[in-house]
C-alpha cells in the first residue's frame, strides 16, 4: 500500500494523469496477516475520518442559499487522499463507502413525498404545491453530489472527476463494487458531465502536420479503432484528403477528449484498406473538384469517464458543418465502421446451434458440403476453430466460400439482434440513434487481424442523409424501427429463408 505524505499537494496529484497501470485486486477468500490486517483496518478507518470531514452536510431547505461554501481545502483533502490510493480496490472501497454513506436521506424522501400526497388531496395554491415538490425535489439529491460540485472548482477539479468516474467504471467491470448505490451514484456523475460537457463548452479543433507534437502524440495514442503504425501514418491521417477534428473542453483546453477522422473521397468507401494503407495522394494539392464524400471512419473516445456522455453527436454534427463550409458542393456523408462483437456473437452460435452429425443450421446444405471439402473436416468445429484465428483469410477458397453465409448473418447481426428493442451491436445503435441509415455491409472491408478475429474482416456504411436524419432519429427511438438499404434487407431476408435461430 502506498501511504500518503502529508506534503503531497492535491495540485500535484491532479497532474498524475494517466494512472500508472493497476494492481490486481486481492483474491476473495485470502487471509490477511495480522499486520496487513491492522493496516487495511487502519485506511478503513481513514476513509470514513476523511469523508464524514469532507462531504458536506445538507442544509435545511430554507437555508440552502445561504450556507456558505465548504472551505476549500476539504475538497482538496478528498482529491489528495484518492490520489494517494495506489490499488483499484482501495479506491473502489472508497468510492462505495460515498455511494453507500453519503447519499439521499430516505427519511427526507419519505417525508417530503408524503406532503406532496397529502397537498394532491386537497385543493391548495399552486404555490404550495409547486414548493413542496421543490422540497421533495430537494431530498432527491443525493450528499456526496455536493462534494463532486465543489471539486469541480478546484483547479483540475473536472478532470479529476472524470478519471474517478472512469475509475468507478473499471471497478464494476472488475466486480470490485457492484449494487444500486453504485450505479446511482454512476448515474449523478454522468448527468453532471451531460451538463458540463454540453455542445456550447466544447470547442471544435482540427489537426493538421503542423498541430503541437503533443497534440499529434495525443491523437496517435488516442487512435481505438485503427491503431497508428508510425508517424508516416500518422501524417497521411492528417494530410490531403483527410482531416481529423477533436473537441476540447474550456476546462482542459488543448486536450483531446473524442477525436473523428474523415477521409475526403469521390465514392463510398467499401474498404478501410484504400484509406489507411494505401498510400494517399502525392499532391499536396488537393483537386477539389474530385471531393464528394466524407467517410466518417474512426471515432475514439480519450478519456473513459465520458462514455454515455454525447460527445460523438455533437462531434459529428459539427464536423459535418464545418466541412459543408470548406466544401459547399459536398453532398454525401456515410461512415465506414467496424462490427465489434459479430465474431464473437457467431462463435456463440456455432457452439449452440452444433448437431451430432455436424450439419450446421445457420448454412445450407451445399455451404456445409462446400466448406467441409476445403477444410477437410466437420463444419461446426472446423469452422470454430478458423474464426478464432486470422489464419483463413490466407485461404482463397475459404474466403470465397464463407462470403455469403457470412454475409447474410452479420446483415442479421446488425439488423435482427436486438438489447431492449434497439440494435445489440453499439456502434449500429449509435449510428441510428443520430439518424444514420444502415447502408451496406463490405467484405473484406478490414483485413487486419483485430478486423478478422472482431468481425471476420466485415464493416458497414451508415449513411447520413442530412435532410432525413432528424426523422429517421425520431422514429428509430421511438418505435426501433431501422431503416436500412435494400441490399442489408436483402441480406437480412437470405437470413430468414437459409437459417434457424
Amino acid at each position: 500500500m502506498r501511504v500518503l505524505r502529508p506534503s503531497l499537494s492535491a495540485g500535484r496529484l491532479l497532474r498524475l494523469w494517466p494512472r500508472l497501470p493497476l494492481r490486481p485486486p486481492r483474491p476473495p477468500g485470502r487471509r490477511l496477516s495480522s499486520g496487513r490486517a491492522a493496516a487495511a483496518g487502519a485506511l478503513e478507518r481513514a476513509m470514513d475520518e476523511l469523508l464524514h470531514r469532507a462531504v458536506p452536510a445538507m442544509p435545511a431547505y430554507g437555508l440552502r442559499e445561504k450556507t456558505p461554501a465548504p472551505a476549500e481545502n476539504q475538497c482538496a483533502d478528498f482529491v489528495s487522499f484518492y490520489g494517494g490510493l495506489a490499488e483499484a480496490a482501495e479506491r473502489a472501497e472508497l468510492l462505495g463507502r460515498l455511494a453507500q454513506g453519503f447519499g439521499v436521506d430516505h427519511g427526507q424522501v419519505a417525508e417530503q413525498s408524503a406532503a406532496v400526497l397529502q397537498l394532491l388531496q386537497q385543493p391548495r395554491e399552486a404555490a404550495v404545491l409547486l414548493q413542496a415538490e421543490d422540497r421533495l425535489r430537494y431530498a432527491l439529491v443525493p450528499r456526496y453530489r455536493s462534494l463532486f460540485h465543489h471539486i469541480s472548482k478546484l483547479d483540475g477539479g473536472v478532470r479529476f472527476l472524470v478519471q474517478l468516474r472512469a475509475d468507478l467504471l473499471e471497478a464494476q467491470a472488475l466486480k470490485l463494487m457492484e449494487g444500486p448505490h453504485v450505479r446511482e451514484m454512476n448515474g449523478v456523475l454522468k448527468s453532471m458531465f451531460s451538463e458540463w460537457f454540453s455542445s456550447g463548452f466544447l470547442n471544435l479543433e482540427r489537426v493538421t502536420w503542423h498541430s503541437p507534437c503533443e497534440v499529434l502524440q495525443k491523437i496517435s495514442e488516442s487512435e481505438a479503432v485503427h491503431p497508428v503504425k508510425n508517424w508516416a501514418d500518422m501524417k497521411r491521417r492528417v494530410g490531403p484528403y483527410r482531416r481529423c477534428y477533436f473537441f476540447s473542453h474550456c476546462s482542459t483546453p488543448g486536450e483531446p477528449l473524442i477525436i473523428l477522422h474523415v477521409a475526403l473521397t469521390s465514392e463510398i468507401s467499401s474498404s478501410i484498406q484504400t484509406i489507411i494503407v494505401k498510400e494517399g495522394p502525392t499532391s499536396e494539392t488537393e483537386e477539389r473538384d474530385k471531393i464528394t464524400t466524407a467517410i466518417l471512419y474512426s471515432l475514439s473516445l480519450t478519456q473513459q469517464g465520458l462514455q454515455g456522455v454525447e460527445l460523438g453527436t455533437f462531434l459529428i454534427k459539427r464536423v459535418v458543418k464545418e466541412l459543408q463550409k470548406e466544401f459547399p458542393h459536398l453532398g454525401t456523408f456515410a461512415s465506414l465502421s467496424p462490427i465489434p462483437g459479430f465474431t464473437k456473437w457467431l462463435l456463440g452460435l456455432l457452439k449452440s446451434k452444433a448437431k451430432d452429425h455436424g450439419r450446421n443450421e445457420l448454412l445450407t446444405d451445399s455451404e456445409c458440403k462446400e466448406i467441409s471439402e476445403i477444410t477437410g473436416g466437420p463444419v461446426n468445429e472446423t469452422l470454430k476453430t478458423f474464426l478464432s484465428s486470422s489464419e483463413w483469410v490466407q485461404s482463397e477458397q475459404l474466403v470465397r466460400a464463407l462470403q455469403a453465409p457470412l454475409m447474410r448473418l452479420c446483415a442479421w447481426y446488425l439488423y435482427g439482434e436486438k438489447h431492449r428493442g434497439y440494435a445489440l451491436n453499439p456502434v449500429a445503435n449509435f449510428h441510428l440513434q443520430n439518424g444514420a441509415v444502415m447502408w451496406r455491409i463490405n467484405w473484406m472491408a478490414d483485413v487486419s487481424l483485430k478486423g478478422v478475429t472482431g468481425s471476420c474482416g466485415l464493416m458497414v456504411n451508415y449513411r447520413y442523409f442530412l435532410e432525413d436524419t432528424a426523422t429517421n432519429r425520431a422514429t428509430y427511438l421511438s418505435s426501433k424501427s431501422i431503416k436500412a438499404s435494400e441490399q442489408v434487407l436483402s441480406l437480412v431476408a437470405q437470413f430468414q429463408k437459409n437459417s434457424k435461430l
